[in-house]
């Protein structure tokens, strides 16, 4: 008989070789904690590499899930149980396990050749290198070809089930349902009805073995967490960024035209909408960036919303066609799923460094606005805002998302459709010019110009590259006119700040002298640490900017009311020095480069130090 311990939250690493399915693991057993209803955040972790090394710790790829009964931001700095499915596993994730946690190993692996290949001289298992934690070793792999054996598999395809076993027993340990499981297996692998059942029969052996060996002598329960009413589902950023996109076109009355160049981590917002052709979407897998890009702002020319997404190289190589989509004052929205850089540097690693690309990496005078979403859920909310912004003023918007909320995921509160604010395209359907004439840029009074679809009568142009006569759109070299124009296109985007929400700084006590300011997906590790720093009775003010530019009318006010200004960003700090550039203020760069998020404890300790020295003065 097993004891059940209730606890609040935990976080688990599933962790293995590329090839040992641990990514569809963790998928899994996130998707059985949403329906358990516990909140939830994840973390995969992969090498760039198709196939990297087998049994090496270059080749390690985890998933990282953290879950608990309350509201929470992070998928949490450190594993409380590691799943590891050979000694690289170990070795690339036992520094980050938490002294006491438990670690559940397959001990067939752990041989003296995979042993030696990653540094180990004797095996840990065993060796007594581990008493600081709970260890729980088993031969998963002779165990899993066991209870496939019946099903006639030959031993590699057996072995390729250990994933499932070592679900299953997790599962029992957590007090998880299979049968979503179950399901999902029948359905995936429905035209191979030998490998269907070998899944299933590994899944289900992993989830009796924990309920009939009474090796482990406790088990977990994590109650559900309270949550506003709805509709729930788990969703990862750039699933909830191409459902954003849907909405604003549907709410907008336009077709979606997608063209992109896969990149990663953004591909995957490619993949998704392709899925969605009956849904008004078309997709186009272009053969290069600028291909992608120029074909997006050809459909917006034709009265479709043109969106386009890519990654930090891939910006770099659109911006020249961002800056003829501000010449030509199109709606166009850029998506940049950020990851480290520069050149290709970690392409399945995180970061936030493409900010400063994003305000100022074209040519000329080329303002426009930037958005930033805040979590993998809240990639919808972006990307609608995003949609919103580029129809009502005519001007390409850049969206920032990045590898971490990409793929991460979390739950999601699916929306009313009919309930989201409808936007107006205000197609131009007669001429517009006191002579009967039809003034493509002619303004309305947000600065915003005509959009007249190519084909309406009465109402032909032309568009270029070449600086616009104000008002007709003709070719213009006036040395006056081209100042106007440049200073109405600045005007438009500037003018977008009168129409957006005040900045909020959230502050319970009402008496802090330290703001911490972040954007993008600093605001889970930012919340996350702040309410540690609370805990302690130390008062600390956070504010989260989604509008990077313009900035919230308010912002400078706000910063000065406090004494010190902390910015917490995953780059050398591009939020701070526009900060610093636009209101003056002394805001402090807190920067984190590693291809991870901020670590929530180590943020918490040093906002505490910082809060501990303006009191002292």
């Amino acid at each position: 008989m097993n004891d059940i311990t209730t606890l609040d939250h935990v976080v688990i690493r599933f962790a293995g070789d590329s090839g040992d399915g641990m990514q569809l693991t963790g998928n899994r057993f996130t998707h059985e904690t949403a329906v358990a209803g516990n909140d939830f955040s994840t973390l995969p972790n992969f090498p760039a590499e198709i196939r990297a090394p087998a049994g090496t710790v270059a080749g390690v790829s985890s998933f990282q899930l953290h879950f608990a009964d309350f509201d929470i931001r992070t998928p949490g700095d450190h594993p409380d149980v590691l799943v590891a499915m050979n000694p690289a596993a170990l070795r690339a994730n036992i520094a980050e396990l938490v002294r006491g946690g438990t670690i559940i190993a397959d001990s067939a692996d752990f041989t003296a050749r995979n042993l030696a290949k990653v540094g180990y001289a004797s095996d840990p298992l065993t060796d007594g290198s581990l008493t600081d934690y709970q260890v729980y070793a088993f031969d998963l792999t002779a165990q899993t070809i066991a209870a496939v054996a019946e099903l006639g598999l030959g031993r590699k395809d057996a072995v390729r089930t250990r994933n499932m076993y070592a679900l299953g027993l997790l599962n029992w340990m957590y007090d998880r349902s299979l049968d979503g499981t179950i399901d999902f297996l029948a359905h995936k692998f429905a035209g191979k009805p030998d490998i269907r059942d070998a899944n299933i029969a590994a899944l289900k052996a992993g989830h009796a073995f924990g309920e009939t060996a009474e090796l482990i002598a406790t088990r977990y329960r994590i109650a559900p967490a309270p949550v506003l009413p709805g509709t729930y589902r788990q969703i990862s950023g750039n699933k909830a960024l191409g459902f954003g996109l849907m909405a604003g076109a549907a709410r907008a009355g336009l077709r979606l035209f997608l063209g992109a160049y896969p990149i990663t981590p953004a591909s995957d917002v490619l993949h998704n909408l392709a899925a969605a052709k009956q849904h008004g979407v078309t997709t186009f897998q272009a053969e290069d960036e600028i291909a992608a890009i120029s074909s997006a702002i050809g459909a917006s020319f034709g009265g479709q919303l043109g969106v386009t997404v890519t990654s930090g190289p891939g910006m770099a190589l659109k911006s020249e066609a961002v800056g003829l989509a501000v010449m030509l004052e199109l709606p166009l929205v850029v998506c940049d799923v950020q990851r480290a850089g520069p050149s290709t540097g970690m392409p399945t690693k995180t970061e936030q460094a493409d900010l400063t690309q994003a305000l100022f990496g074209r040519h000329g005078e080329a303002p426009l606005p930037v958005i930033a979403a805040a979590s993998p859920a809240d990639c919808f909310d972006a990307a609608f805002e995003a949609v919103r912004i580029a129809i009502t003023y005519r001007t390409p918007v850049i969206l920032l998302s990045d590898g971490y909320l990409a793929n991460g995921a979390e739950p999601w509160n699916v929306p009313d459709l009919a309930s989201l604010p409808a936007i107006d395209p205000a197609f131009a359907t007669e001429p517009n010019g006191p002579d009967g004439s039809f003034l493509p840029y002619a303004r309305d009074a947000k600065l915003a110009r005509a959009w007249a679809i190519p084909g309406t009568p009465g109402l032909e142009h032309r568009v270029g590259g070449i600086e616009k006569a104000d008002g007709t759109g003709n070719i213009s070299y006036d040395p006056a006119n081209h100042e106007h124009m440049v200073g109405l296109r600045a005007a438009k985007v500037a003018g977008i700040a009168a129409e957006l929400p005040p900045a909020v700084v959230d502050d319970p006590s009402g008496r802090a002298r330290v703001l911490v300011v972040g954007w993008g997906s600093t605001q889970g590790p930012i919340a996350a640490a702040a309410r540690r720093v609370r805990s302690t009775e130390r008062a600390i003010a956070t504010l989260h900017l989604r509008h990077l530019n313009p900035l919230p009318s308010n912002l400078g006010e706000v910063l000065r009311a406090y004494d010190r200004v902390i910015v917490p960003e995953m780059n050398l700090g591009q939020l701070a020095l526009w900060l610093r550039a636009t209101y003056l203020v002394n805001a402090e760069s807190y920067s984190r480069v590693r291809g991870l998020p901020i670590p929530v404890a180590e943020l918490a300790a040093d906002l505490e130090a910082i809060v501990d020295e303006e009191e002292a003065k």
